[in-house]
């Protein structure tokens, strides 16, 4: 299927303002152009989404299934664990899904940030050593960081439809951008010297009302002056908040380090009847910087997850080779 003017416009336009296929800097630097490598697709899962009684029968459905990658829900206190029992096996661990902090590292109480500094420095510490592509993390779901601010509990009160959320947001973007970027850089830093990096996840309107969009993540990651803080895809989250997949993914160009599997109803890719257009034009976005890392699996499955996971295998490297640039 040919690429569609739309995004071949969106996907020219990025590439000429330099936000796709760039290489990893030192702390504090600027990337330097790289050369430009041949993408490759990875699958992994999360943990929860493969059934089984025990992880060894999880991990040889996956091997059998030719999924490479275990997307984990923390590392913490399984540093000897996870390696041991992926020793002799091909699957790595992808990336950790620990979700936030509880609005915390971006709270207006520097003690909370510090805190929680330490709290997303000790969870790095142990992706890197189980081997993760990152921690993922999101800064702030709704109803987190505006507990304690009266003005924003108040423009929220008088909102019967949400007709007043480009009011939060206006009011308290700016603020908790700055706040990110300044906390993120150093914990970035930490994350480089554990060799993994901070995976910040753009959500959408109904979870999280801060970091929405890809590119918005990305310009973060950028501002942050390490490759230690990165960002993520979500093909359901995108399916709301993104005007293309493949746009949005060549906004996280150089940055892009993990992405997550889904329909817009939540399912397995190829069980939503929009699924093949969704995946043709994430993957010519994915292609066109040369992404290596994992794309995981973060969903439900309609019907018997035996026959529906290995459906889902299928249809993503029939998309991924359909997804021509």
């Amino acid at each position: 299927m040919a690429v569609n003017r739309r995004e071949l416009l969106i996907g020219g336009a990025l590439a000429g303002l330099g936000l796709a296929g760039v290489s990893p800097g030192r702390a504090g630097e600027a990337p330097a152009e790289p050369e430009r490598k041949q993408a490759v697709l990875k699958i992994s899962s999360q943990e929860g989404a493969i059934p089984g009684k025990d992880l060894n029968e999880k991990l040889d459905k996956m091997e059998k299934w030719g999924i490479e990658g275990l997307e984990i829900g923390g590392a913490v206190g399984r540093e000897k664990s996870l390696p041991e029992a992926l020793k002799d096996r091909k699957i790595k661990v992808s990336a950790v899904c620990m979700g936030s902090l509880g609005g915390r590292l971006v709270s207006p109480d520097n003690a909370a940030r510090e805190k929680a500094a330490e709290e997303l420095k000790r969870h790095l510490t142990a992706a890197g050593e189980v081997g993760s592509t990152g921690c993922i993390y999101v800064p702030c779901f709704n109803g987190e960081q505006d507990r304690n601010d009266q003005e924003v509990r108040k423009l929220l009160a008088e909102s019967e439809t949400g007709k007043d959320l480009a009011k939060v947001i206006g009011y308290r973007n700016a603020e908790i951008r700055k706040i990110a970027v300044d906390m993120l850089g150093p914990i970035g830093e930490h994350a480089l010297k554990c060799n993994t990096r901070v995976l910040l996840e753009p959500l959408n309107r109904g979870e999280a009302w801060f970091l929405r969009q890809v590119g918005d993540a990305a310009a973060i990651a950028r501002d942050c002056k390490n490759m230690g803080v990165c960002v993520m895809g979500d093909f359901y989250h995108m399916g709301i908040e993104e005007p293309s997949n493949m746009g949005a993914f060549i906004a996280g160009g150089q940055w892009l380090h993990h992405v997550h599997l889904a329909s817009r109803s939540r399912v397995m890719p190829g069980q939503d009847k929009e699924d093949e257009a969704n995946y043709l034009s994430g993957f010519r976005g994915l292609k066109h910087i040369g992404y290596q890392d994992f794309c995981s699996f973060e969903c439900g499955c309609r019907g018997n997850k035996d026959e529906g996971i290995p459906k889902a295998v299928a249809f993503l490297r029939e998309m991924w080779e359909k997804a021509t640039i």
